[in-house]
């Protein structure tokens, strides 16, 4: 009988073992697939974005005020800058890029997993892979223990790591929330977020795909009013868009879904006001009486769509300045900072970087993430209803809460 059993070896799961282990306790980390990490081997495409700089305040301030009081307490006990200090003083180079993301420098989230496994390996955490849970046991609200796929494993103090429903062939698979309920835990919807988004498929084009509009705004409408808004760069896809600005506004795109519809459009230039678009636009004309339209936004827009934009402008593409009527240069000022994509036909919940919705904050006290209906588990993680942006903040919220779950469960 381990003194903590902790399952799911992602982030949170990791660090819940391995501060666990260095109060002293004997831990057992159970995972099902076959490596340790494997969300973080694929984060940041794979480079590994491990949290977010600056000061704790303005890191949670991207989380949902609920989500931010939740997770202060954790954060300030394991804040950004230690999580940086354990890999860096085992050889891993970091850097910080301009926007906050702290990235390797050479190195990839391959070293990064490899770093966390020697603090697992030094305090002697039992890993287990290839073990899947299949149940939690209790009595009388009290933890009994976990059966798995190797036989039945006795503890008195189990931590659930197991994170959401998002790329469920890195082993979340949303495993723990049945579960959780089973013991009386309220799980909230689990939907999409940091998600690619769907579109209909009336205005896409094949040869779209594999576009990308760097520093634009995208964004959301439900019955034509706007719900959400992100800036910074878009990628086209087969199937409708993904890149920063669609993940950061897919979880409202998510919630919205349904009872109306929501469509997307994009501003081409979100750092200039109307007006002065306007101005700049009609300077253009009158200097350039000869030249084609597109050459206006053609360094802003790239070839295989500035077709598109003309047609929503109603614009032939071979018209130049000279025959542009002052009612369709303003049309093609308000197609420039209202690009229409279309109505959202789907945002993937299996797609999305994390997962919203998950066990209900309320039944879980922040300052020890220990269960208010179970006596002796521990949440820590995307299991609960935890979601933040891109940007590494989702690390940081893992790291910081399988901390405290792990030394709380380790004194207790």
């Amino acid at each position: 009988m381990a003194d903590v059993v902790v399952v799911g070896a992602g982030a949170a799961g990791i660090i819940a073992a391995w501060r666990a282990a260095s109060l002293g306790a004997s831990v057992r980390l159970i995972e099902k697939t076959n490596r340790l990490g494997t969300k973080i081997l694929i984060s940041g495409g794979g480079k590994c974005n491990i949290t977010h700089d600056g000061p704790l305040e303005d890191v949670l301030k991207a989380f949902r005020p609920n989500e931010a009081r939740f997770i202060r307490p954790s954060c300030y006990r394991f804040r950004n800058h230690e999580i940086v200090e354990m890999l860096t003083s085992r050889g891993l180079r970091v850097y910080t890029r301009p926007d906050g993301r702290i990235f390797p420098v050479d190195q990839t989230a391959k070293d990064v997993v490899a770093i966390l496994q020697s603090y697992l390996d030094d305090v002697r955490v039992r890993l287990e892979l290839e073990t899947s849970v299949l149940a939690i046991t209790a009595t009388n609200g009290k933890i009994r223990g976990i059966e798995t796929s190797a036989g039945p494993i006795p503890t008195d103090r189990l931590v659930v790591a197991v994170g959401g429903a998002s790329y469920p062939s890195s082993g979340t698979t949303g495993d723990g929330w049945p579960w959780l309920e089973g013991l009386g835990h309220t799980i909230v919807k689990p939907r999409a977020a940091l998600s690619p988004i769907y579109l209909d498929a009336e205005n896409l084009q094949p040869e779209f795909s594999g576009v990308a509009l760097r520093s634009v705004m995208l964004r959301a409408r439900k019955n034509g009013k706007e719900v959400d808004r992100w800036t910074g760069d878009l990628l086209f896809t087969h199937k409708g868009v993904s890149g920063p600005n669609a993940l950061g506004i897919s979880r409202i795109v998510a919630e919205h879904f349904g009872g109306g519809p929501v469509t997307l459009d994009v501003d081409l230039f979100p750092n200039e006001p109307p007006e002065d678009l306007a101005a700049r636009l009609l300077a253009f004309s009158q200097a350039n009486p000869t030249r084609r339209v597109v050459t206006f936004f053609e360094e802003v827009v790239p070839e295989r769509l500035q077709a598109f934009v003309l047609a929503q402008a109603a614009i032939e593409p071979a018209t130049v300045f000279g025959k542009l009527e002052r009612k369709s240069r303003n049309r093609l000022a308000d197609t420039l900072r209202r690009l229409e994509l279309g109505r959202v036909r789907h945002v993937p919940l299996e797609k999305g970087e994390v997962t919203a919705g998950g066990v209900s904050l309320d039944e879980v006290d922040p300052q020890t993430m220990t269960s208010r209906k179970v006596q002796g588990l521990f949440l820590c993680g995307e299991v609960m209803d935890i979601a933040g942006p891109v940007g590494g903040y989702n690390l940081q919220a893992a790291f910081a809460t399988g901390f405290v779950a792990g030394e709380t469960a380790a004194k207790a």
